[in-house]
């Protein structure tokens, strides 16, 4: 099974530009041209949160416009920017969705079992899971100790070591940590929220952070630096899972480079 990720795109309402500098709708049609474009097409894509910038319906709208072109199925969950009522207006046509409260859900049917977790606290930026969560996910892995897990959710949790973006990590990891570890047949927890590809060992499996198809946040790693970011080149994550060999996850860049040459 081959899976997708892209996350954070950003998207704003037609004609208006993210930050005022990327113009993240393009940006986040060229990554499904991309996705389409590989030498094999995902089975899946996750999306992984902040889809839209600001969480107004207009920017839904484009959102649900720009996914129309989408020729493989996906699922997704909110982030931080995202407004969570107004998410699941736009995607009310996506059954696993619940009607009411955190938009936690699971879908096994496939390969690879795929957990999501809505770690968004409505009006702050932080993520936290609370016990009514947790108490789920300890249910929901409970019910199926064998089959390869995915589990995704928009917040890292863990210090990245770049003070901005850790002000507003996931809170509180210890619960979450411990249900995580009791459960030995997660692959790989998958998250966005940070812009860049970062990895951790953690609770006895690895977190991957996919990148922003629009923006690249700065490493900086100094105490006290101010919050920036690049228009580099933007990338989405491809997660291979094949019976035999487990999980393996690339960085898959978005646009064009030289090359292919004859050679490895």
């Amino acid at each position: 099974m081959l899976i997708a990720q892209i996350s954070d795109p950003h998207v704003r309402p037609a004609g208006q530009l993210y930050q005022g500098v990327a113009d993240s709708n393009r940006m986040f049609a060229e990554a499904i041209d991309h996705l389409h474009g590989l030498d094999r097409r995902p089975d899946l894509v996750l999306l992984t949160g902040d889809l839209a910038d600001d969480g107004r319906p207009e920017a839904y709208a484009e959102v649900r416009r720009l996914l129309m072109h989408l020729a493989i199925p996906y699922l997704v969950i909110p982030g931080n920017h995202d407004h969570r009522e107004n998410f699941r207006a736009a995607f009310a046509d996506h059954a696993y969705l619940p009607a009411t409260g955190a938009l936690h859900y699971c879908i096994d049917t496939h390969p690879v079992r795929i957990v999501a977790l809505d770690s968004c606290i409505p009006g702050l930026h932080h993520g936290h899971v609370d016990a009514e969560g947790l108490a789920w996910l300890q249910r929901t892995l409970e019910a199926d100790r064998e089959k390869p897990t995915l589990l995704m959710l928009h917040h890292p949790p863990f210090v990245s070591g770049i003070p901005y973006m850790d002000s507003y990590r996931y809170i509180d990891t210890a619960p979450l940590e411990a249900i995580v570890r009791s459960a030995s047949n997660i692959e790989l927890l998958l998250c966005g929220h940070v812009h860049r590809t970062m990895l951790k060992r953690w609770a006895g499996t690895v977190v991957c952070s996919c990148p922003s198809s629009t923006t690249e946040i700065a490493l900086q790693l100094a105490p006290g630096v101010a919050p920036a970011s690049y228009l580099g080149r933007p990338a989405c994550m491809l997660h291979l899972w094949d019976a035999t060999h487990g999980m393996v996850s690339h960085v898959s860049h978005i646009g064009g480079m030289d090359g292919p040459y004859p050679f490895a």
